[in-house]
């Protein structure tokens, strides 16, 4: 009985963290996967521990089942995050990349910014957060491309 209650928990376990979406953090890696898979890109910039609406984003369509199911196969996530907390502090690398991103694509430092690239790095759309569902909040993002 415990060895088939273990084997329970573990294969839960697994099962959620496949769930998770598969977020890239370095440009030039989600730019090579993006050519390599005929994807877009989806650039998120947020600020994880002090944004509210980047939260409700998180909460509402990044981690949703729904959302991660149809992204899978249509777009490489790439995230830019700009956290205060010490705790989450970036490493200086990866704060200058975002720094980086943001001159390229967020000259006005907007929060959160959700922008649509394709497998170049040309900007096809740009959004925030709304209030929508994850299917509509996904079919929004896929709208900005022209070759769909």
């Amino acid at each position: 009985m415990k060895k088939i209650f273990c084997f329970s928990i573990v294969a839960l376990v697994f099962n959620f963290s496949m769930l998770g979406q598969n977020w890239e953090t370095n440009f030039n890696k989600a730019k090579e996967e993006a050519s390599k898979t005929n994807h877009d890109i989806v650039l998120v910039f947020q600020g994880s521990d002090w944004c509210g609406p980047c939260m409700k984003l998180e909460k509402e369509i990044w981690s949703s089942p729904e959302f991660q199911k149809l992204a899978k196969d249509r777009f490489v996530m790439l995230k830019a995050d700009f956290p205060r907390r010490k705790a989450n502090k970036l490493s200086d690398e990866q704060a200058a990349q975002n720094a980086k991103l943001a001159e390229m694509y967020n000259e006005q430092g907007f929060f959160p910014l959700v922008v649509v690239l394709n497998s170049s790095g040309k900007v096809l759309g740009k959004m925030g957060y709304e209030k929508l569902s994850p299917k509509s909040y996904y079919n929004k993002l896929i709208s900005f491309d022209p070759s769909l």
